[in-house]
């Protein structure tokens, strides 16, 4: 028993003095967890160079563009072909998805061999070679009866502009045919099978084999968003954020990148890392001073790097007694296989023994050990470099999600990967130890890089299938010029109708009349009171202003909340919370007893037969409180004032918010003529002449004009860009049918139309993975305020899955994009109808003072105008479009309705001083 003891511990030391001696020479090779951050950190350098288009040209990691902009999401279905084209054969697949999208994936394959001539001779002559066999592979199988859709993975560094577009940068893998470096090898591919005859596909999409990989495992897990090869050759992709590539026009979602990581290092920035081994199998290759990380981690290179090690330690006599022989002598030799049987975890010894035998060496036990340490070394080095790299892009991944935690897939391929016993575990641990932040699974890809490019192209088809519903779906919010045009024109019918006293009940633009008989002239002043209500807020304000001075006005205000069950009770109830708030504040003011002539901004449609007299003709923006259409608010809050018996007020004028805002403007600006809101609510006031107001009697002078122009549509004469999202939302409001403009263009209802349309997107399948959530379902989730969110530039996709996620809506980085076209077309058609409208009435005012060129300006309020970051853009824009003899400026009115309604109220006592003065 102690003989057995002494002879374990005697083997156990020699093993460990072999390690160490070999330890000792390969010290180089063997790498620190401070030297892989390093080693991470440069590559981190190198991808940040490739992607930004300042330096890609000197980038030596080129981060090549692959417009794949998206990885399965299992719904894809169908029947595709793909080729395989990276090695001395190549490969034929005809691969078919099924609909239920669990996952079922049916494949028949053929291998086909590529004659060394046909490597080495014409690019016409491989690509022909392969169109031959594409032929017989579709005869074998009988497949030719309909036109498919075919994949193409081309394992070699490509340029591309489009998925179906590649430009050869430069062959690799002791490829050489003439013609085709610097040539689109799609184009060639295409040429070859017209050449061919009788072979009916559609060459949908080109990939590389490193993404083909992380496509075949996305198909089956969908959290896989990063691809690695580590075979013959090394690479790697993954998807970024298409922000970030410089060389691809968009900022919109994200795209994969080839990185091309074997030549990293290239520049330089590896060279303290590589040793005089490395040195000797780059001056030796095919290709000196390129791909310096591929020689250092790939199976093409790290068998060749084992035999120089064995030669140069037998050189030293630290092998086989300084014994060598000419296979050891003799280049490709001991190949990477060879490595793969010595790690072996049991008989890796004996196969040690036996490959050196092979190789004309007589080894001994501590030989063998020393060369299995060896192995160990250069294929750990190997590890180490591939995932420190890789740490390297799940970290980027990370940072661009703004995670502090990743969970992500990886889908690995390669002979490396797939049969080294012990290559795997290294690197899982390795990436794992780097990278304690990133939860990563590893995948192997199971069918190879053919499969890959087969759901490339059936994701590119699902994509361009996608892209067509949607943008049917949106392209009923897409307005023609000439529609534009129309809604113009039928604008300016209703302004006339309106204004017409046989035609205005029917009118659906009511045009009331407000007895505001001037904007201000800068000689206005006193104190006033002003009160807000517009909706579920009221605002109660003192108002002084200077004289004698514009600029010169200042306001003192609370504001107050209208609950809802005030809002829909009843109109009593209403008038008296009203009075209440302005109880309050008369109190926190001090200026109960003081009696304040007053200014009360109405926002909702009223007939006006004097400045302080207002039916209410119907309520809008969400308020139904009862017994009050019809009868006069003043009378209403005059009463509310009577009933509370504490103080009095001097009711001088009721005004329309838009009215308020065009007077606020005014007072800055002589020019201001017409008012705009575009907030909640959506309306147009201006100074018509009094001729034409037949609701009015006098001809002379003017009178400000409150439109109501969200009645527009209400005789049903812009049902032909009505959609159906439209009449769903009309439908489920408290006034259907009613209000049918405002509901296209204002902030209350814009939000509404969004949600209906991603609920039939995804009913369809469309969006959130085609479940529609209970949040979703909810009336009013999606705020108009999120429009402006979603659409702002400065924000990125991940804010906008953020913002959907608050929704309770788990959003993919493609529903995010398709989210943000929704909110714009939608947006966008707002805007070019109020633009359409402001057209009619700046050439209504135009003609109606006789001028070839008129110059006005434009008082704006609301929160769509001030706070969404493109609605004011494409307002002006369509107004310069279709009303080109105006010169049209906006102001926004910063202070709001409220000054407005002081300032109406200063304006009407002059008029009445004046009506009073003996003529």
């Amino acid at each position: 028993m102690f003989a057995v003891h002494l002879l374990s511990f005697y083997f156990s030391k020699l093993q460990e003095d072999q390690i160490k001696k070999v330890d000792r020479y390969l010290y180089a090779m063997r790498l620190s967890d401070d030297q892989l951050a390093d080693i991470s950190a440069r590559f981190r350098q190198e991808m940040e160079k490739g992607l930004s288009n300042e330096s890609n040209a000197t980038a030596a990691v080129k981060m090549l563009p692959t417009h794949v902009y998206s990885t399965p999401d299992g719904s894809e279905k169908g029947e595709f072909l793909a080729l395989d084209l990276g090695g001395s054969k190549f490969k034929v697949l005809q691969v078919k998805v099924s609909e239920d999208g669990k996952g079922k994936v049916q494949m028949e394959s053929e291998t086909f061999p590529i004659p060394e001539e046909v490597l080495n001779g014409r690019g016409s002559e491989l690509f022909e070679h392969v169109a031959e066999s594409l032929k017989s592979f579709l005869q074998k199988h009988h497949i030719n009866h309909t036109r498919k859709p075919l994949g193409f993975t081309f394992s070699f560094p490509c340029a591309q502009s489009k998925i179906d577009e590649g430009v050869l940068l430069s062959w690799s893998k002791n490829f050489k045919a003439r013609g085709v470096q610097g040539n689109n090898v799609v184009q060639l591919l295409r040429k070859a099978i017209r050449k061919v005859g009788g072979v009916d596909v559609d060459v949908l999409a080109m990939v590389n084999d490193t993404v083909g990989a992380m496509m075949t495992c996305g198909y089956d897990d969908q959290n896989c968003e990063v691809g690695v090869i580590i075979g013959t050759g090394t690479n790697a992709c993954y998807m970024e954020e298409l922000r970030h590539i410089d060389l691809v026009e968009g900022d919109e979602g994200r795209m994969c990148i080839n990185t091309e990581w074997g030549a990293f290092g290239d520049d330089g920035v590896l060279d303290d890392f590589i040793t005089s081994f490395d040195r000797e199998i780059d001056a030796a290759s095919i290709n000196p001073g390129k791909q310096l990380f591929e020689k250092m981690v790939s199976g093409m290179y790290m068998g060749e790097l084992v035999r120089l090690i064995l030669l140069k330690m037998a050189k030293k006599g630290l092998l086989f007694r300084g014994q060598v022989s000419d296979a050891l002598r003799t280049k490709g030799t001991f190949q990477t296989k060879h490595i793969c049987l010595i790690e072996q975890y049991k008989g890796g010894l004996e196969n040690t023994k036996e490959i050196l035998e092979d190789l004309g060496l007589n080894p001994s036990e501590d030989d063998c050990i020393a060369v299995q340490h060896v192995c160990t070394i250069v294929s750990f080095r190997s590890a180490n470099l591939v995932a420190a790299a890789l740490a390297a892009i799940l970290t980027r991944i990370r940072e661009n999600k703004k995670l502090k935690t990743l969970r992500t897939t990886v889908g690995v391929d390669g002979t490396v990967y797939r049969t080294h016993p012990q290559y795997p575990k290294r690197l899982h641990k390795v990436v794992r130890h780097l990278v304690s932040d990133c939860h990563v699974r590893f995948v192997l890809s199971e069918s190879g890089s053919a499969k890959g490019a087969a759901m490339v192209t059936a994701v590119a088809q699902r994509l361009a299938s996608q892209r067509k519903e949607v943008d049917d779906t949106l392209a009923a919010f897409t307005l023609s010029s000439t529609q534009l045009q129309e809604v113009k024109a039928k604008m300016r019918v209703e302004l006339e109708r309106g204004l017409r006293k046989d035609s205005h009940p029917t009118a659906s633009v009511k045009m009331l009349p407000t007895y505001v008989y001037r904007t201000p002239d800068g000689t206005e002043r006193g104190k006033y009171l002003a009160l807000d209500l517009g909706g579920t807020n009221f605002r109660v304000l003192v108002v002084k202003i200077r004289t004698g001075m514009r600029n010169s006005v200042r306001m003192y205000n609370k504001i107050y909340a209208i609950p809802l069950e005030i809002m829909q009770g009843t109109g009593e109830e209403l008038f008296d919370h009203i009075v209440q708030c302005i109880s309050d504040f008369l109190d926190y003011m001090g200026m109960k007893n003081t009696r304040l002539p007053l200014g009360f901004t109405f926002s909702f449609p009223c007939n006006q037969t004097g400045i302080d007299k207002g039916d209410l003709v119907c309520w809008t923006k969400g308020f139904k409180a009862t017994d009050c259409e019809g009868y006069d608010v003043v009378d209403m809050l005059r009463e509310a004032i009577k009933r509370r018996n504490e103080f009095d007020l001097d009711i001088v004028a009721i005004v329309n918010d838009t009215v308020g805002t065009m007077m606020t403007c005014a007072y800055e600006d002589p020019k201001c003529q017409i008012g705009l809101i575009a907030g909640t609510g959506s309306n147009v006031c201006y100074m018509e002449e009094m001729k034409n107001i037949e609701l009015v009697q006098g001809d002379e002078g003017q009178m400000c004009v409150n439109t109501e122009w969200g009645g527009f549509g209400a005789n049903d004469n812009i049902e032909d860009i009505r959609t159906r999202y439209d009449r769903e939302v009309d439908g489920g409001s408290l006034n259907p049918g009613k209000q049918r403009f405002e509901k296209m263009t204002s902030g209350m209802y814009l939000g509404e139309i969004v949600r209906q349309i991603l609920i039939d997107l995804t009913k369809h399948g469309l969006l959130f993975r085609g479940r529609i959530t209970e949040r979703l379902k909810t009336k009013g989730i999606f705020e108009t305020k999120f429009l402006s969110q979603i659409e702002s530039d400065r924000l990125a996709l991940l804010q906008v899955r953020s913002i959907l996620q608050h929704l309770g809506l788990d959003s993919t980085c493609d529903d995010s994009i398709i989210v943000k076209e929704v909110c714009g077309a939608v947006s966008r058609r707002a805007a070019q109808l109020c633009g359409a409208g402001m057209a009619a009435i700046v050439d209504k005012i135009r003609e109606n003072r006789g001028l070839d060129h008129l110059e006005i300006t434009v008082g704006v309020d609301g929160t769509l105008y001030k706070l969404h970051p493109h609605f004011s853009t494409i307002l002006k824009d369509t107004v310069r479009e279709l009303a080109p003899n105006c010169k049209v400026d906006f102001i926004l009115s910063e202070d709001g309705s409220g000054k407005g309604a002081a300032l109406i109220t200063a304006v009407a006592q002059q008029h009445n001083i004046e009506k009073q003065e003996p003529q």
